[in-house]
């Protein structure tokens, strides 16, 4: 089993976006302290729901900090830059970290960040399986050109090579360039992923059966695609989840929704769709509740129970989980240590 965190960087109201910032940092900081597993940064534009507008920025700052915990995107949103230019820091972050690094991509919402960043509406409709495919070379081979619809250039040099690691502080990592997963939402992405046999990462709306369901999708297709059975088996998906370690899952219950129902209203209102289209979003206090029914709330036994139960019912065995759900740092910081030092030791 490995568990991790997933930060937003959210905005609580009445803190400012340094305070939300300040809090991401010091939660992967005692993620490490604590013996987690990984920290997986999200990217958001021009919201409070979270003020991290680069996941690979905030991956190299936390990379440099830290000198035995993976960090990862959760995610990149693809539509919104230039595959290569991702791929370029990818590969940077895989080779100085010593192979600690995972990419994350996904596609994004149809948010105003395709008009402020100038890729339209078809980047995030018709675009992404170019930029994917595109990102992949750019991971994989020594030299690349395109000519596609949307990226047309001359065959360049890969610098730096992402596979010329020295050194890799995993005993698990393979060799070649960083990991990739892929955000899946829908049996579309899920697709997607399974063709190119690239593992994915199940968002913390889902519950255990509709995750089960998209990873048996995403095996058949996989094996349908052509991809080795053993391949297949030990691909590591990730489900994302939400962790508050409490004295009973009351306790915990009530932290989340005192703080999480301001959040996110206050973050999902925020939203603007590039085209105008009206986008129907979730009722924040019952989507708290939701979260607190699916996911490890509550006293460390039922939280390691809870993860149990989903590494069951789904195959899955990597967890990234919100820890921030409180909004106070103090609370966050004891959350991740209480991850470490009370559940972890029941998952073993």
């Amino acid at each position: 089993m490995r568990v991790g965190t997933f930060v937003l960087a959210a905005q609580f109201p009445g803190q400012g976006q340094g305070e939300a910032l300040h809090r991401a940092v010091r939660s992967a900081e005692v993620a490490e302290e604590a013996g987690l597993d990984s920290v997986w940064l999200a990217e958001h534009h021009f919201v409070p729901y979270g003020v991290c507008p680069s996941a690979v920025t905030l991956a190299a700052l936390l990379l440099g900090r830290t000198r035995r915990i993976r960090v990862g995107t959760a995610v990149s949103v693809l539509p919104t830059v230039h595959p290569v230019a991702l791929g370029e820091q990818a590969a940077l972050l895989h080779l100085t970290s010593g192979g600690r690094f995972t990419l994350g991509v996904g596609r994004g919402g149809p948010w105003v960040d395709l008009e402020v960043f100038g890729q339209g509406l078809s980047a995030y409709e018709h675009g992404f399986p170019e930029s994917l495919d595109l990102l992949l070379r750019w991971l994989r081979e020594p030299r690349v050109e395109a000519r596609g619809e949307r990226f047309d250039f001359r065959e360049v040099a890969v610098v730096p090579r992402p596979d010329e690691l020295l050194r890799a502080d995993s005993d698990d990592q393979e060799p070649g360039g960083p990991e990739v997963v892929i955000a899946c939402t829908s049996p579309k992405s899920v697709r997607t992923a399974a063709e190119r046999g690239l593992p994915m990462l199940l968002g913390m709306h889902c519950g255990d059966e509709d995750k089960a369901e998209m990873v048996a999708l995403w095996r058949r297709l996989a094996l349908a695609a052509g991809h080795e059975p053993e391949t297949v088996a030990r691909a590591g998906h990730v489900s994302a989840g939400v962790a508050q370690i409490a004295s009973s899952a009351a306790d915990g219950t009530e932290t989340l929704t005192k703080a999480m129902p301001g959040w996110l209203k206050q973050g999902l209102d925020a939203h603007v769709t590039v085209d105008g289209r009206h986008r129907a979003m979730r009722d924040p206090v019952a989507y708290t509740e939701m979260l607190c029914e699916l996911h490890p709330v509550g006293p460390p036994r039922l939280a390691a129970d809870r993860l149990a139960a989903t590494a069951e019912r789904t195959g899955i065995t990597r967890f990234a989980l919100l820890v921030e759900g409180s909004g106070d740092l103090a609370a966050t910081e004891e959350n991740v240590r209480l991850l470490g030092s009370e559940v972890l030791p029941l998952l073993s």
